[in-house]
């Protein structure tokens, strides 16, 4: 149960070790998305979901049918979900259900309606169990594999991990990186989807991924996969682009400072303030 909350990891670290990303993970797998639909492999982010499950078309219904892949790239399909927190403990959240569920996504598409689809934003990792099995789906190759060959591969990147549960690329949090490597994944973004001349990622896909398109919070919105803030800094406001995970990671990008932040930390069992302001606080020094 890696992906529990409360268990203590203890962390050795160093530049060149692997370190737990959790939910940055879901910023990367937007990447990998993109790159997807550039290349023709999912057409469009206006797919309905369940058009990638003709094997789940057991649950359809009207509302079920209105679910879009927008919808998970922006967390607003729409479902119940409980996401593991301490209060829920280690096994009473919806969380800990998909990974003992014989069959995830089903699991995750079987949850009732709560609202209808892309109205509010509402945080689930199971949408990353969708996106997971769609980006397999659609490119053939589990989401780990597909990343390394389009994404980490052409950015240099040599050494990456990216757990699987019940065979798919655990999506919503199981991708290791070095600091560096992290840096690396924020810099494409800011050049607009350029590495050493190349294309990676279209211009299109980071401009639309990281542009607004749902007040998350009071201070956050959401793009896709990507949180957008701002931070109030000597009476102005420096608006940022961030991969944010449990525990303390992040990726932020700063355009108009040229910019871009890795952190690490390892407060995994913690989701107190205290990992979010540690990060955060790193982040607000640089800037």
């Amino acid at each position: 149960g890696r992906f529990y909350g409360s268990r203590v990891e203890d962390v050795t670290f160093d530049a060149d070790t692997l370190h737990n990303m959790k939910s940055v993970s879901k910023s990367v797998a937007s990447l990998a998305v993109g790159i997807a639909i550039d290349r023709g492999l999912i057409r469009s982010v206006n797919e309905p979901i369940l058009s990638f499950f003709p094997e789940l078309s057991d649950l359809r219904s009207p509302e079920k049918d209105r679910i879009q892949l927008s919808h998970v790239l922006t967390m607003s399909m729409g479902l119940k979900w409980v996401e593991a927190t301490p209060a829920t403990g280690d096994y009473n959240n919806d969380e800990a259900r998909m990974h003992m569920a014989a069959d995830p996504c089903r699991f995750v598409l079987g949850l009732p309606v709560t609202a209808p689809a892309g109205q509010e934003f509402f945080y689930n990792t199971g949408a990353l169990t969708l996106l997971s099995a769609i980006v397999r789906k659609a490119t053939g190759r589990p989401l780990d594999e597909f990343a390394r060959a389009m994404l980490f591969e052409p950015l240099g990147i040599t050494r990456t991990e990216w757990n699987r549960v019940r065979g798919d690329s655990d999506a919503g949090g199981g991708l290791r990186l070095r600091p560096r490597d992290m840096a690396k994944i924020g810099q494409l973004v800011l050049a607009g989807g350029r590495w050493n001349g190349r294309q990676i990622v279209s211009e299109a896909w980071i401009e639309t991924s990281t542009a607004l398109k749902l007040k998350a919070t009071d201070n956050q919105s959401y793009g896709y996969l990507w949180w957008l803030g701002r931070t109030r800094l000597h009476g102005r406001d420096i608006q940022w682009i961030g991969a944010l995970g449990r525990g303390g990671q992040s990726i932020r990008i700063v355009p108009e400072l040229d910019l871009v932040v890795a952190v690490t930390a390892g407060y995994y069992q913690d989701y107190s303030p205290q990992a979010f302001h540690l990060q955060y606080g790193i982040f607000r020094d640089v800037l």
